[in-house]
């Protein structure tokens, strides 16, 4: 008996006096360093996150550490999102790098509804492209009450319009559509949207306006409403 109480003794001292265990490892760098896999028979879930830290792996070290969920959340969060509405003061703004008849809406930032004022330029009313990558966009442009009497002279619309380092490209639009009456009148259906996929650069400018511009009353945009998101969706 007293045999075995030295050896537990002993092996207790041992464990005591190397403070860090190896398993396939003779030079464990943690208190105890893994060199292979791992297997856990029965993990116990729960019902919500309060009270409870994940663990994640650093690619690295291998060091496993335990990680606040909030963080993972936050790491998610989309900082190109933006979305603004502009239903009163509207004006059509012309540029030289313009393509004919396109004109842009001045948007500004206070009219945000969502994402941060430093992603917008109030000095060209534009959403400037913080990275690389697939932007999803949308565009929808009242004109007026929304139904007009025939004004598709010129094909009006709306489009969004890239500036590339002083390069205007037009790279979508949608025309208002219309609708006749044999005999009794002509109406343009003066609401559109535009809602798509498209590839953009770092410092691209964005500009959400009308097209065929130069047929449209001015005395409507008192009365139209406008508005655009666009947020990131991929590299």
């Amino acid at each position: 008996m007293k045999t075995k109480i030295y050896s537990l003794l002993l092996a207790l001292s041992a464990v005591s006096a190397f403070s860090q265990v190896g398993i396939n490892t003779a030079a464990p760098s943690a208190t105890l360093d893994v060199n292979g896999t791992m297997k856990v028979r029965d993990i116990p879930s729960t019902p919500a996150l309060p009270g409870y830290e994940i663990l994640a792996l650093n690619s690295g070290s291998a060091q496993v550490s335990k990680v606040d969920p909030q963080l993972l959340f936050d790491s998610n969060v989309n900082t190109s999102v933006y979305a603004a509405k502009k239903s009163s003061g509207i004006t059509l703004l012309s540029l030289g790098l313009f393509p004919t008849g396109f004109r842009a809406v001045n948007f500004l930032a206070a009219e945000r509804s969502a994402g941060s004022a430093s992603l917008f330029s109030d000095s060209d009313n534009t959403y400037i492209i913080p990275s690389n990558g697939v932007y999803a966009v949308g565009f929808t442009f009242r004109y007026g009450s929304g139904l007009q009497a025939a004004i598709l002279t010129n094909t009006p619309g709306i489009g969004i319009l890239r500036n590339r380092g002083g390069v205007g490209t037009l790279v979508d639009s949608r025309s208002f559509s219309g609708l006749t009456i044999p005999l009794l009148l002509s109406l343009t259906i003066s609401e559109s949207s535009i809602n798509s996929l498209y590839t953009f650069e770092t410092g691209d400018k964005i500009s959400f306006g009308l097209t065929g511009s130069s047929a449209l009353d001015v005395g409507l945009l008192g009365t139209s409403i406008g508005s655009f998101y666009i947020y990131k969706v991929s590299n």
